[in-house]
């Protein structure tokens, strides 16, 4: 980014697109201005640059004289042009992030990457130069059945975003709780720089009650060939094993190696399958491991197998998602002993730092702020923090006080959608405890975004929502875009600013 290369001066631009530009967007390359701006049509991409440069554009769009030096060049905000932005400002562009705290800011609507990157910016403008780096374009396959976006959409929308706002600092892209070789394929294509593994599908949690040589049958039945070693082997390698986890130590005996290996060794190798086919797109790329989406936790033992198994097999991964002892529910707090899981989270992170290091990834991990210390203490550092629907109810929180309408009608159908679409979310609401629309005045309307049961009713039924408002809620908060933005801005420095503090 080059702000001196343009034939129009910073304060000129201003002044021409007055009440129209996005100030934070403005930039400048090589001898042309670009920023974002307000139109009759929507959200364009506009370019200054002298009319000879025209005809080498990358861009897509319509051009107007502007003055004796410059045409404008006006562009949609899509897909085609989201890449040209990323050439023509590389930063844009995801990439790997590495070892540094991150955020996964999902964002169901395509809307909310200028909110995230305000959250960002005043918690790091506050920090003590610790760093989190961004993941705006995070989205899973599940996640984009329901919304009808695409991965090149998600990232895209993401693109314009952090454009929009200003944001030139690296950015990840996160295609989220991938199950199949199609997915991957699919999301390489987008440009996704981490591929989340979800190999639930391939976790027996049966096997934490199994007992005997039921046990046994299934250790022995587990695809031995695909995980390249033998029951000899791993018993071996793996019986008597001291874990050191600071101040004490857990022992591997061979009931915990026969349950781990049940529960987990279909896991290892699919994960297993799953990267090498990622491997064979020669791609950069980062991998995360989740196995949050179990119906029991991981213990550390079967952590310690399942990690040990994987770099056994060669599989190189940046951050793991254990299944936590409680329950992490969607869009709210964390449920269960706080005491409990402190000392389980320090456990898996010492594993996570003798073996790796890697991350540790908290899935669901929205508005856990009784966690968020606790976890920043744990890790070190190491640590992934990744939100989906938490975004999605703020639009909501918005819609509540703007159009009571549009906000009622949203609330009747999720009450009405919840029973069917929480079948695939980890959720406890109860429908009795969330009124009926008409039992509710307006100003209790937005009250509902800070009740336990009306946030997960909201926030699982987000597919059904946008199948029938989808238009209405976009348009309503494209009007209302600042206040979504304030309402972000708050809402994520919440979530960031425990993991900027020393203590």
């Amino acid at each position: 980014m080059d702000n001196n290369s343009s034939s129009y001066a910073k304060d000129q631009i201003l002044d021409s697109f007055s009440g129209k530009i996005y100030a934070e967007s403005l930039s400048f390359f090589e001898n042309a201005a670009y920023f974002i701006i307000r139109t009759a049509k929507g959200k364009r991409l506009a370019i200054l640059m002298p009319p000879e440069q025209i005809q080498r554009s990358l861009f897509q769009g319509e051009a107007e004289d502007f003055d004796k030096k410059n045409t404008l060049l006006l562009c949609p905000t899509d897909i085609a042009n989201s890449q040209a932005i990323r050439k023509v400002f590389p930063s844009l562009t995801p990439t790997q992030l590495g070892l540094e705290t991150s955020l996964g800011a999902g964002d169901r609507l395509g809307l909310a990457t200028p909110g995230h990157v305000r959250a960002l910016r005043a918690v790091l403008s506050k920090s003590d130069g610790r760093k989190i780096s961004p993941i705006f374009a995070q989205q899973s396959m599940r996640e984009n059945s329901r919304t009808n976006r695409t991965p090149q959409q998600v990232v895209s929308d993401a693109t314009w975003g952090a454009f929009q706002a200003g944001w030139f600092g690296s950015v990840g892209a996160d295609a989220d709780h991938l199950k199949k070789e199609s997915d991957i394929d699919i999301c390489a294509e987008a440009k996704y720089t981490l591929f989340t593994i979800d190999p639930g599908e391939y976790v027996d949690s049966s096997a934490d009650t199994t007992q005997g040589s039921e046990l046994l049958q299934k250790v022995e039945a587990l695809p031995w060939h695909e995980l390249e070693t033998t029951l000899s082997d791993l018993q071996q390698n793996y019986l008597g094993k001291q874990i050191e986890l600071d101040d004490q130590h857990v022992i591997i005996t061979q009931e915990d190696l026969m349950r781990a290996a049940a529960k987990y060794g279909r896991a290892v190798a699919h994960v297993t399958r799953m990267y090498r086919h990622l491997l064979s797109k020669n791609i950069p790329f980062e991998l995360e491991v989740s196995v949050d989406e179990t119906d029991t936790p991981t213990s550390f033992q079967e952590h310690y197998y399942v990690a040990n198994e994987l770099k056994r097999l060669g599989v190189y991964w940046v951050s793991l998602a254990p299944r936590f002892v409680g329950r992490f529910e969607k869009g709210v707090d964390y449920i269960g002993d706080l005491r409990a899981l402190e000392k389980n989270l320090n456990g898996h992170a010492c594993i996570a730092r003798s073996l790796g290091p890697y991350k540790l990834s908290l899935h669901s991990g929205s508005d856990k702020f009784s966690v968020y210390p606790l976890a920043n203490i744990a890790c070190q550092g190491l640590v992934h923090l990744k939100t989906a629907g938490t975004s999605y109810l703020e639009a909501l929180r918005v819609i509540s006080s703007t159009d009571v309408a549009l906000f009622r009608e949203i609330l009747s159908l999720a009450r009405q959608r919840y029973e069917n679409d929480r079948k695939t979310y980890h959720v406890s609401a109860s429908l009795e405890k969330v009124p009926l629309s008409e039992e509710i005045s307006d100003q209790e309307l937005p009250g509902l975004l800070d009740q336990f049961d009306s946030r997960e009713v909201l926030h699982v039924t987000f597919g059904s929502v946008l199948d029938t408002y989808g238009v209405s809620l976009l348009a309503s908060l494209e009007e209302n875009e600042e206040l979504y933005y304030q309402m972000l801005e708050r809402h994520f420095i919440r979530h960031l600013e425990p993991f900027v503090s020393n203590s």
